[in-house]
């Protein structure tokens, strides 16, 4: 598996560059990109093994409570996106009160966000420009083999879409996590395998049936409407049809790239690759073998 280590060094300068940058009110763009590069530097430094130095330990510590709080704001701008296309009529009132709650919290959870990253800015900045040298200085290790690490955790990870066996609403957004740590790995070959897109889309339609449950729960939170609300009846409906666009993605997935052989009562828990995914662990493999 080639890497395309440039990927890299191109997240560490945009996460110095928004950390250095970030303003009193960023906006949805800012945050994700925040989030995002963040989310990418832990995955990719995981997946190489590059986070067992202290410097790369404390970066990746400080980087994750970044995320985090980021992660919160990016669900809010998120939430108030999606609220903002319903349209029910006899509810304005209601929608305006959440979008009202929304937007204070949003308010609120980018004051922490600007918290965060000035507190650990100067620090950010110098565990980031130490990172990369890291990099530069681990490339020239000849035992450092970062093509045969790659391989060897997307492999792991690949394995790991396997479970759980059935995908239903209380494990179908974990399941979610496992695509999107898979994909950054994977991301970091110059020609991404046609899995890297597959992965995408399975784990775009989880989030957006996420965020609508979210929705609701805050709606339920905030709005003293019961059943007869008809708003909170299109946020459930909405939120029902979101799921079940985003398991039979996810189940369309894995019939791609892997056959479920359970039905057999002899060997109930066995899972057989399809010939598609057989190829491309064998292409692994073979990257591993050549790189070792």
């Amino acid at each position: 598996m080639a890497i395309d280590l440039e990927r890299i060094h191109k997240s560490l300068r945009k996460l110095r560059k928004l950390t250095a940058e970030l303003p009193k009110d960023p906006s949805p763009e800012k945050v994700h990109k925040l989030r995002t590069n963040a989310r990418k530097v832990e995955a990719i430094f995981s997946a190489l093994s590059l986070d067992s130095q202290k410097n790369e330990r404390q970066l990746i510590k400080r980087l994750r409570r970044i995320r985090k709080r980021a992660g919160k704001v990016r669900d809010l701008d998120v939430l108030t996106a999606d609220l903002a296309t319903v349209h029910v009529n006899g509810e304005t009132e209601c929608q305006v009160r959440l979008l009202e709650h929304l937007g204070a919290e949003r308010r609120k959870q980018a004051a922490k966000l600007r918290d965060s990253v000035r507190e650990r800015r100067a620090r950010l900045k110098t565990r980031l420009r130490r990172a990369s040298a890291n990099l530069d200085e681990a490339l020239g290790d000849t035992e450092f083999h970062p093509e045969s690490l790659a391989a060897a955790e997307s492999l792991r990870l690949s394995s790991a879409l396997e479970i759980p066996k059935r995908l239903n609403k209380r494990n179908l957004h974990a399941y979610r996590l496992k695509l999107k740590h898979l994909r950054d790995v994977l991301e970091l070959a110059p020609e991404h395998p046609a899995i890297v897109e597959d992965l995408s889309e399975a784990k775009d339609a989880i989030g957006e049936w996420h965020d609508w449950k979210e929705l609701i729960a805050i709606a339920n939170e905030v709005l003293d409407h019961g059943s007869n609300c008809k708003l909170m009846r299109n946020l459930k409906e909405t939120a029902d049809s979101k799921f079940a666009h985003a398991l039979r993605v996810a189940e369309n997935l894995r019939r791609t790239y892997l056959q479920n052989s359970s039905q057999s009562r002899k060997r109930p828990h066995r899972v057989e690759l399809r010939p598609a995914a057989i190829a491309a662990r064998a292409a692994l493999s073979r990257d591993i073998k050549r790189a070792a």
